[in-house]
């Protein structure tokens, strides 16, 4: 009897204290269930489904403070111009990094014109007669900077393609690229060209 009992093997205090404190943590690891469960998600909406990006560039929106007589920043972020996909109506719309937050939203009017910045060639300052970027239509002396003169003057261009796009010019108002002109032009006047060859081999067959 005494010999089984020795041969028990023995067992490490610290083994005990370890296994011991595992069972207690365990014990004490609740686990609760949610209260509600998001079975199906939320779909955001921007608005901008029904439009198409016709222009995006990164620039720094400011708008003039009329009480503190000052310009504040708006935001940085990408400046778009959006497209309906059925009015074909262009607006520009301004989101900023990160947070995607409005700085800007308002339809391109004929009304408004880019005046260049004082001091700089990669600027342009006009006013917005209702901004919609904070909820409610109001308006803004608005100044929107680039990287370069080059992404000032491209805006610049987009930006007052969309007015007359706004304004009721269609797609037949523009001019016909010049390729296809000189193209079109080109194969009636060989046409002829070949024609009165013809015509000059015939009157010469004739005589002889």
């Amino acid at each position: 009897m005494a010999d089984t009992e020795a041969t028990k093997p023995t067992v490490d205090a610290s083994e005990q204290t370890g296994a011991s404190a595992a069972a207690e943590e365990a014990e004490n690891d609740p686990h609760f269930e949610p209260v509600i469960k998001l079975e199906n998600q939320v779909e955001t909406k921007t608005h901008e489904e029904d439009e198409e990006v016709t222009f995006k560039m990164r620039a720094k929106l400011f708008r003039f403070d009329k009480d503190a007589k000052e310009w504040k920043e708006r935001g940085t972020g990408d400046v778009r111009l959006l497209e309906h996909k059925q009015t074909h109506k262009v607006r520009l719309v301004m989101r900023r990094d990160k947070t995607l937050k409005v700085c800007a939203n308002h339809y391109v009017t004929s009304d408004m014109k880019l005046s260049p910045n004082v001091g700089s060639d990669r600027s342009w300052v006009y006013n917005v007669a209702a901004d919609v970027a904070d909820g409610e239509a109001t308006a803004e002396t608005l100044a929107i900077r680039f990287a370069n003169s080059e992404n000032a003057n491209g805006f610049k261009d987009a930006f007052e393609a969309a007015q007359k796009k706004n304004a009721g010019g269609s797609k037949t108002d523009a001019p016909a690229p010049v390729v296809e002109k000189k193209e079109d032009e080109a194969k009636p006047a060989a046409a002829a060209e070949e024609k009165t060859e013809e015509a000059k081999k015939d009157e010469e067959a004739k005589k002889e």
